[in-house]
């Protein structure tokens, strides 16, 4: 029961989660003594840990023997961060070796155990790796050959600018400052060019019209929602990997939902709100501009989530005006979340509503923070090395400046969120509550269309692949080679890309996802060709290219040129 001073832990709680950058600390803590407790009673283990240290030990003294009577490696150490040839000169090759056996125990130590909860592993796994990458010999200025070549190359010129970059960095994270955008990737400039007009705003969401680009359309309009932890341009980047602009090529009219960056005024928005003001009013904008009763909706991640809500929501209420749902890269079960499962606890979660119920929102560093971490090696260490060591500019491209431009989220939303989907997974189970009632996915007929990709951490296939259980209506299965953004934004004549697709008809019996792997047909190229095929199919007879944008006589005029506002609030 909450006392008289309930105020002062949540007050705490907060603070904590603020200054932590949102990881999850003390659910670290308690894993990691789980894992001790746990080790502490194996003595058979115990015994196996020794004897893999020692052969790590007597290998690495082997190898430094053999370096010493004249032996010459003839590659570099195994790593991501010891490809250049310096690491394979002595003794920089010795101390590479050294990390690598070190981390090779330390994996070995926190693999999986019988007895010991997986939390707890997943735990403790997680931060020995933390542990590792911050002790990696290519951390260190003296310990790092390629740092010392470039420091005698340019007198300490490298130095000086890491310097000056650390400083800069600083500033920046002390006034609360984002980071400045990327040269030569502006939003409105260089991304997100595709012409259109915003028709629609609201408190949450600006709709964006897209201009036709050919003489007749599709007769069904396509609307999408992307995620909205991120801006919606990662759909619309550069001209040529941009889907919208594709699309619209193609001969489809299409609509853009553009989230609102949430100020802390905006932290009472709930997650219903977004199905509200977002898709239902941007579902009401189209129909009434297009004049037509069906339309095809797609979601991007998070996006795609809250889509199959409303979709179910629709479904529940008998409005069958979805002539399709597409969900790319979303999940609708959260039993296998993928990697952010490691920040997602009941403590966690308490941590960051009391630290939302501060701020108001949810900053912008924390999400990308938390994907930082988890692939610190290359996105944290390695950068760092490269900026402040190396004194080398950012290297930079349209989907890298699209992922440094963080969004906001309100705490009432990240709350529903966090709880109802993440740790209840209340839609799955066919729990999770709109105006008063439940909503299943079952009840969905419109044809759904899904896609996974290979290496997606986020939202791993065979968790998005749960929506052919879920749903009892057509459903169409993309894999698609990559990960959680770059498989998405693969473009046709993009190299290296192939996917495999696969139908499962309504009531037909449920297939694993390894047996649905091996009998899914394989086509080269991007996923997109065959989404595309897949919604002209279900698609009416095309029609002529409207003339003119927005309905202003329904109360949906033009306001202003694409990107519009929302999207440049940072």
């Amino acid at each position: 029961m909450a006392t008289g001073f309930a105020w002062i832990d949540r007050l705490f709680r907060g603070a904590a989660t603020r200054y932590s950058a949102g990881a999850p600390v003390l659910t670290g803590l308690a894993a990691v003594h789980d894992w001790s407790v746990h080790l502490a009673q194996s003595p058979g283990r115990r015994m196996d840990l020794a004897n893999k240290a020692a052969d790590a030990a007597l290998q690495l003294q082997a190898y430094a023997a053999w370096r010493f009577t004249g032996y010459v490696p003839d590659q570099a150490p195994a790593g991501a961060r010891f490809q250049d040839p310096a690491w394979t000169a002595f003794p920089f090759d010795i101390l590479a070796q050294g990390w690598l056996g070190m981390r090779d125990w330390w994996h070995d130590a926190t693999s999986p155990s019988r007895g010991l909860n997986t939390w707890s592993n997943e735990q403790t796994a997680f931060w020995a790796d933390l542990m590792l990458d911050a002790l990696s010999p290519a951390n260190f200025a003296l310990l790092n050959p390629e740092v010392i070549h470039r420091t005698l190359e340019q007198s300490g010129t490298n130095l000086q600018r890491g310097w000056q970059n650390w400083l800069d960095d600083l500033r920046r994270e002390i006034g609360g400052r984002p980071q400045p955008p990327s040269e030569g990737f502006v939003v409105g400039k260089d991304l997100a060019v595709t012409p259109g007009k915003i028709v629609y705003q609201n408190d949450l969401i600006e709709l964006i019209q897209y201009v036709p680009q050919t003489e007749t359309v599709q007769r069904e309009p396509l609307l999408i929602v992307p995620a909205w932890i991120m801006k919606y341009y990662i759909l619309d980047l550069s001209p040529h990997n941009s889907l919208v602009r594709w699309l619209v090529g193609e001969g489809f009219q299409v609509f853009m939902v553009s989230w609102k960056n949430p100020r802390p005024e905006d932290g009472h928005f709930r997650l219903n709100d977004y199905l509200d003001l977002g898709i239902r009013d941007a579902l009401d904008a189209v129909r009434t501009i297009t004049k037509e009763p069906r339309i095809h909706a797609c979601g991007y991640c998070l996006g795609g989530t809250l889509l199959s809500i409303q979709a179910a929501r629709m479904a529940r209420d008998g409005d069958d005006s979805l002539a399709t749902v597409s969900l790319l890269a979303a999940q609708t079960d959260f039993s296998e979340p993928g990697d952010i499962r490691l920040f997602v606890d009941e403590a966690q979660v308490t941590f960051l509503e009391d630290m939302m119920e501060l701020e108001g929102i949810m900053p912008a560093r924390f999400m990308s923070d938390g994907f930082k971490m988890l692939r610190s090696e290359t996105q944290v260490w390695d950068t760092a090395v490269r900026r402040y060591l190396l004194g080398e500019a950012p290297k930079t491209f349209d989907l890298l400046a699209w992922n440094e431009d963080a969004t906001r989220m309100p705490c009432g939303m990240m709350r529903d969120y966090l709880r109802g989907l993440y740790l209840e997974n209340q839609l799955a189970l066919s729990r999770y509550r709109v105006d008063g009632r439940v909503v299943s996915i079952s009840d969905i007929r419109a044809p759904v269309l899904a896609v996974g990709t290979t290496r997606d951490h986020v939202a791993p296939w065979k968790s998005v692949f749960k929506i052919t259980r879920l749903a009892r209506t057509d459903v169409t299965f993309i894999l698609a080679d990559g990960g959680h953004n770059a498989g998405i934004v693969t473009e046709p004549g993009h190299p290296r890309r192939d996917h495999l697709v696969g139908h499962r008809i309504a009531h037909e019996h449920y297939l694993s996802p390894e047996a649905w792997q091996a009998a899914a047909a394989h086509r080269q190229g991007s996923w997109w060709t065959s989404w595309r095929d897949w919604l002209i199919e279900r698609s009416g007879e095309p029609r002529k290219a409207p003339a003119r944008l927005g309905y202003a006589r329904a109360g949906y005029p033009v306001l202003r040129d694409a990107p519009g506002t929302y999207v440049l609030d940072r």
